[in-house]
């Protein structure tokens, strides 16, 4: 890997080894998307539930690359002055009352003070120029996070850049990326991302992991969690996953679940265990309600019988 690359992958079975190297365990199916997003050097649109490990793929890739991580957070009404670049007015202002004071506001030094007002100096870097004018060294991982919940416009705008991976400063000039940015771009599917979005994208839904795959996510995130609990939290997850809850448990909850039973003590699932912990894998009470009426029994019969 040189200074201004990543690494040089040549197989898919590259990408798993590099992403379980630095604690990310993926199915074969996003490994093969990020393989791909790296070799074209095109931007990765990941949708699916919350919790399934989205964002954590991208904090992955910036460990995995030795990129800095760059994350653009969305939310109704982010415009550029958030997401692109914007002004130092404080400074700008600060600057303007030195020049006064010392006398350089009138004659010749009026037009000199007026470009350095708007110089590089005093501009602020928001995570989308940053991650186009990252200077040397690897490119970083941009991170736009929950582009679902922007507004339409910026979307639009959002494309616009990821297209070529430039932007440009009325005041100094276009900023273009020497080599782009590895981009990641996760929704959660509160609504449709717009086509246009997606065709300048590589595309991978997320999926809950299936039931071997996150035993052994807790194995090495929870080290300390019991083996046999490891399998029968993962289990008791799985079931709960298709009771059509309101938000079924994520992975960050499992591992939060696991790991306060193993600081209570517990070695194995029960149900008086299960009913003092649920508040750490079900964060909405009508999803507890519909577990307990279910049968916590039940589920605990259920995962131990799948944790065997």
């Amino acid at each position: 890997m040189t200074s201004s690359e990543t690494p040089v992958v040549t197989s898919v079975d590259d990408v798993v080894a590099g992403l379980e190297a630095n604690g990310y365990l993926p199915d074969e199916g996003l490994a093969t998307a990020v393989f791909l997003a790296l070799r074209l050097r095109r931007p990765l649109l990941l949708e699916g539930e919350a919790g399934v490990g989205k964002t954590e793929i991208a904090k992955t890739l910036a460990r995995w690359t030795g990129g800095s991580l760059i994350r653009l957070q969305c939310y109704e009404g982010i415009d550029v002055a958030q997401a692109v670049y914007e002004w130092d007015y404080a400074r700008q202002l600060l600057h303007l009352r030195t020049a006064e004071a010392v006398g350089r506001t009138s004659g010749s030094d009026e037009a000199v003070i007026e470009a350095e007002l708007y110089s590089p100096r005093f501009l602020v870097r928001r995570p989308l120029l940053a991650a186009v004018d990252h200077g040397a060294g690897p490119p970083p991982v941009l991170l736009v996070d929950e582009v679902d919940r922007a507004d339409d416009e910026f979307e639009a705008f959002l494309l616009e850049i990821l297209s070529d991976y430039s932007v440009t400063v009325p005041e100094l000039g276009t900023f273009t990326a020497e080599v782009p940015p590895v981009c990641v771009v996760t929704s959660n599917r509160t609504r449709d991302v717009h086509d246009a979005l997606k065709r300048r994208c590589l595309y991978h839904w997320v999926d809950h992991p299936d039931f071997e795959r996150e035993v052994r996510i807790v194995g090495l995130k929870a080290p300390e969690v019991p083996a046999a609990l490891a399998r029968q939290v993962a289990a008791a997850t799985e079931a709960m996953r298709s009771m059509g809850l309101y938000k079924p448990p994520g992975i960050a909850e499992t591992l939060d679940w696991a790991q306060s039973l193993t600081l209570l003590g517990a070695s194995t699932l029960d149900a008086r265990a299960v009913e003092a912990t649920l508040g750490t894998v079900l964060k909405y009470r009508e999803d507890q309600e519909r577990v307990r009426s279910s049968g916590v029994e039940a589920l605990v019969s259920e995962a131990l019988q799948r944790g065997r």
